[in-house]
């Protein structure tokens, strides 16, 4: 069976027959570290820069790092740009061929590279050394978070994430969700924010104080960012370590925030405007991200 490994190796040497030369740097590339999910200029070359088939290699590289149902997410969140686009009156000349691709080293068998997919809303880095792959961060975003037709959703890439957080609330007792809502407000971003060194906030509740019907919820969340990412590459969480936290309004509608960390862990949701209908949300390893735990192994393997 292919690895993920060896789908990414293949699909970035794809994408490098069918791109620009510009689509790669080097790996110690200043560029590598970076995470920028705002609508601004980042690295890379776009998919309209890119014919039909290197357009079809860059998704086909981003769906080696996605289960099928991440990757539907991700071009949900790539066509929700085009809704955003409109519902501005096309001021801003937002587009769904907006989003960049960059590859840093030579992904070969044996050495370390890695690849990034960005753009506004959506950002997947990850970083290989050999047969080893870290995967974070993952960022999803969506705006609007959700399009309806008379109340039922037409368009909806982040339901499941919305939806989960509130059943963990709906779950608690009156006494643990003042505890669990550490904030009357919530913060204007996720408070990772597009940083590459990201230092947690403090921890929210136990997972182990959560009465049972509130843990299962929570261990249904937890899945839905983990398996984002293949199987081979996911994260091993130990559940019992988690903890829960939650800012602002605690009804839909509003402004809401909700987070879950763990030892080199953390999960961000933020619902950021007032009609309660744009939202980010994250999966990053505060001490793993951009390869940090591969490379760790790997200098400690070969200090040279």
């Amino acid at each position: 069976m292919t690895t993920t490994a060896a789908a990414m190796r293949d699909e970035a040497v794809r994408l490098l027959g069918a791109a620009p030369g510009s689509v790669r740097v080097p790996f110690e590339s200043g560029q590598r570290r970076w995470i920028e999910y705002r609508p601004s200029p980042r690295p890379g070359v776009s998919l309209h820069e890119l014919g039909l088939d290197g357009r079809k290699a860059a998704h086909r590289l981003l769906a080696t790092a996605l289960r099928p149902h991440a990757f539907a997410q991700a071009m949900g969140v790539v066509a929700v740009e085009e809704v955003l686009d409109r519902k501005e009156g096309y001021s801003r000349n937002r587009h769904s061929d907006d989003y960049r691709v960059i590859v840093f080293g030579d992904p070969g068998p044996a050495g370390r590279w890695g690849w990034r997919f960005e753009g506004h809303h959506l950002s997947v880095t990850m970083t290989l050394d050999g047969d080893l792959v870290s995967p974070t961060p993952v960022f999803f975003g969506a705006n609007p978070l959700a399009t309806y037709y008379r109340g039922r959703p037409v368009l909806r890439p982040l339901g499941p994430e919305e939806d989960l957080g509130f059943e963990v609330l709906a779950e608690l007792p009156e006494s643990l969700l003042a505890q669990v809502v550490r904030k009357p407000q919530a913060p204007v971003d996720i408070y990772s924010g597009p940083r590459a060194d990201v230092v947690p906030p403090p921890p929210g509740v136990a997972a182990a104080e959560l009465p049972e019907p509130a843990r299962e919820r929570l261990d249904e969340l937890v899945a839905v960012y983990l398996e984002r990412l293949p199987a081979d590459v996911a994260p091993v969480v130990d559940r019992d370590s988690l903890t829960f936290a939650w800012e602002g309004q605690t009804a839909r509608g509003g402004r809401y925030y909700y987070r879950v960390q763990g030892p080199d862990l953390l999960i961000e949701y933020d619902n950021t405007t007032a009609d309660g209908n744009h939202a980010h949300t994250v999966l990053r390893r505060p001490s793993s991200d951009f390869g940090g735990d591969i490379l760790a192994e790997h200098r400690a393997a070969d200090p040279h």
